[in-house]
């Protein structure tokens, strides 16, 4: 993966997330019918975020950093994305990736968190 671009890695598995929601989580109404397929997508998500801040912050490594680290590294830099990584941490990871969470309200808002953090970071490099 090193020689990959973390930002088209990134949006990769976000739109993986996408799909996996689509295509197996199966919707009915507001809520998806299979919390499988939702903590799949929740995890794919996440991680799209975290290849994308690693992308950022030069990590080169595969063992990854506590959610803390990010969040301290990203409160020096930008409050708003600083929110958004803590909410799309809860909704993601906590929320859709631990729990199952069928709400397809609470699966589009971490979506969008996370499309937002990588759209920041896209921002970010283009100008390096």
């Amino acid at each position: 993966m090193a020689d990959k671009n973390p930002v088209l890695e990134a949006k990769r598995y976000v739109e993986n997330a996408r799909t996996i929601l689509r295509e197996k989580a199966s919707k009915e109404n507001d809520l998806y019918t299979d919390r499988k397929y939702v903590k799949l997508a929740g995890h794919a998500a996440y991680t799209g975020i975290l290849v994308a801040l690693d992308g950022f912050f030069g990590i080169k490594t595969k063992k990854r950093k506590d959610a803390s680290w990010y969040k301290e590294q990203l409160a020096s830099i930008d409050k708003k994305v600083l929110g958004n990584f803590v909410n799309a941490y809860e909704l993601l990871h906590l929320y859709m990736g631990y729990d199952g969470t069928q709400d397809v309200v609470v699966a589009r808002r971490g979506l969008e968190r996370a499309d937002e953090i990588i759209q920041w970071v896209e921002q970010r490099t283009a100008t390096c």
